[in-house]
């Protein structure tokens, strides 16, 4: 199974004045967080504003960044769905179009129990049974908690190789550190966590900041792993307000917002997802200046 690293961008989408993705500053973003600290590129996740876009859109991006980022960089494709039947078939066209890996979301909205997230989870990697699959949890998205013990099930499945594990909950990732096999990949899904969950155990982060600081996160793991732990207590406190102000409301919003301010012609979101108000606005200016990034 492919060796994903430890600092996973859940990328944004880009679009034109026309509310159109733009593939251009797509390929051109990855190409740039790939050369910035990105290991691997994650596509259409929430981030890339999957509930907005079509399939075809999804497919595409899977197809641009892939060769934008050639050789430097990997990518995950989000494929993930309530219907599990319709979460096999976007899978299986990711697997054709070439890319290394997919994330797949729990089931929002239709609050499947436990016993039914298992059986929609397996059924995808017994579908595309040679491509390395990312579980995804983050319940205040999607209603539901994928547990610590279901989670244990799913990993003895060959291909189920990590979980992005976005509940904000240190209990809760630290039980499934106990319980799963020391290959099994926990990846923070929230970049303020990230620290505290090298701590008990976890592989990575798959982040928002590292569109802005990428370098700096493969810095701070790095300083962890090598027992330097006051200089990663360092560069996350450092971060810290950045990690705050990029969620001060409903990602992408903020991050695409900052990008913005940095030259990126990303665009907005599209709705329902709206612009940050002003007094957003000015404190992630005020952060961002902070950071000497603007």
């Amino acid at each position: 199974m492919v060796d994903f690293g430890r600092v996973l961008t859940a990328m944004i989408t880009p679009f034109k004045e026309d509310g159109s993705v733009n593939y251009d500053v797509a390929a051109a973003l990855a190409a740039h967080l790939a050369d910035n600290g990105t290991d691997t590129m994650v596509v259409c996740g929430t981030t890339g504003e999957s509930p907005t876009l079509s399939w075809e859109e999804e497919y595409q991006l899977f197809s641009v960044v892939l060769q934008a980022v050639a050789g430097k960089a990997f990518v995950i494709a989000g494929c993930g769905s309530n219907s599990t039947k319709e979460a096999i078939a976007a899978t299986q066209k990711a697997v054709k179009i070439g890319v290394h890996g997919v994330l797949q979301v729990v089931p929002y909205y239709n609050k499947p129990p436990q016993a039914g997230l298992y059986q929609h989870f397996a059924a995808i990697a017994q579908a595309t049974p040679d491509l390395p699959l990312l579980l995804y949890n983050v319940p205040g998205r999607t209603g539901q908690n994928l547990q610590p013990e279901t989670v244990a099930r799913l990993a003895e499945i060959d291909n189920i190789i990590g979980i992005k594990e976005s509940t904000g909950n240190i209990d809760q990732a630290s039980e499934i550190r106990r319980l799963t096999p020391k290959e099994f990949q926990i990846y923070s899904g929230d970049d303020y966590m990230t620290l505290s969950l090298l701590a008990i155990g976890a592989k990575g982060v798959v982040s928002v900041a590292s569109h802005l600081v990428g370098n700096e996160l493969q810095k701070m793991i790095q300083a962890f792993d090598s027992g330097k732990i006051q200089v990663a207590r360092e560069i996350h406190l450092q971060l810290f307000p950045l990690f705050k102000a990029l969620f001060a409301t409903t990602s992408p919003i903020p991050v695409k917002k900052a990008l913005n301010l940095l030259g990126w012609e990303v665009g907005s979101t599209r709705l329902p997802l709206c612009e940050p108000d002003s007094e957003i606005s000015q404190k992630l200016k005020l952060v961002l200046k902070e950071l000497d990034l603007i």
